[in-house]
């Protein structure tokens, strides 16, 4: 009994998401013309960015340029007696 009460619950929710998901698609085929927009949004977030990128990359540089600077050199002198 409790077995055909799940199934039958089971098949309202499958009707029930089977009938909603053409009304999800047809959502989609409105067309707003908000192209150039988005583009400028996209844009926007683009110069968000590589402003971000910019100092980044310069730290990088600094911290190998640093890196480089303060190995000791060799020592090939040898000491006199």
């Amino acid at each position: 009994m409790k077995n055909i009460t799940i199934k039958k619950i089971g098949l309202a929710v499958a009707a029930f998401f089977g009938s909603t998901a053409p009304l999800w698609a047809a959502g989609a085929a409105r067309e707003d013309n908000s192209d150039l927009f988005v583009w400028i949004f996209l844009a926007f977030c683009a110069l968000i960015i590589v402003a971000q990128l910019i100092p980044a990359v310069m730290m990088l540089l600094g911290f190998a340029k640093g890196v480089k600077k303060e190995q000791p050199a060799p020592e090939t002198a040898s000491p006199e007696r």
